[in-house]
């Protein structure tokens, strides 16, 4: 198997937030041109450098994953994963193989503490083996708080992370 590229996907650059370029998440990069790249791709900021969408690095993730043919982009996180849509295609995620692959991804991410959170736009569902929680827009100063029955969520809240006990 070939080494994976992005070749003519470019949607990282709508999905992802650039925080040194002030660019909000869910609209494209100044500096992308859609389709084609990056247009200071030899200076991009850290964050675009150090940064690989999961398609490109964990091959478990099939072509029908390829970002610009998904419409989704799945990203590591803390304590998880999180699949990020194109706000182009809201539902992208719902629509199989994927529905049933992020269940599965969920299912597994139970037992082993993994939270797999899907992001539209401003939302987050955080998603389990059986139940989606609906969180709203979660800020940049709140977090997801998990309600656990031994390895499964039972309740998911967004509370202020100055709430949280340390």
């Amino acid at each position: 198997m070939t080494e994976r590229n992005c070749g003519d996907c470019t949607l990282c650059c709508k999905v992802m937030a650039i925080e040194t370029l002030a660019k909000p998440a869910g609209t494209w990069c100044s500096h992308c041109r859609p389709g084609c790249g990056c247009l200071i791709y030899e200076t991009r900021p850290t964050e675009c450098l150090s940064y690989s969408c999961l398609w490109l690095t964990d091959k478990r993730f099939g072509q029908h994953w390829k970002p610009n043919k998904s419409k989704i982009v799945l990203t590591a996180s803390e304590d998880g994963i999180e699949v990020r849509c194109d706000p182009g295609f809201l539902d992208a995620w719902r629509k199989e193989p994927f529905r049933r692959e992020i269940g599965a991804l969920a299912e597994a991410g139970e037992v082993n503490d993994i939270t797999v959170l899907v992001i539209v736009g401003e939302k987050m569902i955080l998603v389990t083996a059986d139940q989606e929680f609906d969180l709203g827009a979660v800020g940049a100063d709140e977090r997801i708080v998990r309600e656990l029955e031994g390895p499964r969520v039972v309740d998911a809240t967004v509370v202020k992370a100055s709430d949280l006990k340390e």
